[in-house]
């Protein structure tokens, strides 16, 4: 078998279409388009969200909240997830390279720790915010709660 001996399964390619080529092909006249409208002419393009002149949905759908323009979306890290880091890298300072590195977060998202869960090792832990009560069990367990 050589590489211009292949050719695809018997039936399954078909022929395309050949629109506008003359009455004879049966595909002549108005070319599959119909009669009239935008869509017989050239140059027809629908836009977006068009529903033929009918009000389209996004704008018949009643518009309600607030999205907040300086909305901070951070990347939470609870402090079980700091101490199994610790436990397992013997780690004295804990930044958002290592959480990065551990695969607990992204690097392009703020990180803030959150209270969910204990913290006995003593750890530096470096991250963009605190909840209060993380901020308290870093500091009770002896650690330091750095914000950046």
């Amino acid at each position: 078998m050589k590489l211009n001996n292949l050719k695809p399964a018997c039936g399954s390619t078909h022929s395309r279409r050949r629109i506008g080529r003359g009455p004879g092909s049966g595909l002549g006249g108005t070319s599959t388009r119909g009669h009239k409208g935008a869509k017989a002419r050239s140059g027809y393009k629908k836009k977006i969200g068009f529903e033929g002149g009918q009000m389209p949905l996004q704008r018949r759908v009643p518009k309600f909240g607030f999205k907040n323009v300086n909305h901070v979306e951070f990347q939470p890290v609870n402090l079980t997830a700091l101490q199994k880091l610790a436990d397992t890298l013997n780690l004295a300072t804990i930044g958002i390279n290592e959480l990065v590195a551990a695969g607990l977060v992204s690097p392009n998202k703020p990180v803030k720790v959150l209270g969910n869960g204990e913290l006995t090792a003593k750890v530096e832990v470096i991250a963009n915010a605190f909840s209060k009560s993380a901020e308290t069990a870093i500091t009770n367990a002896g650690g330091t709660a750095t914000k950046l």
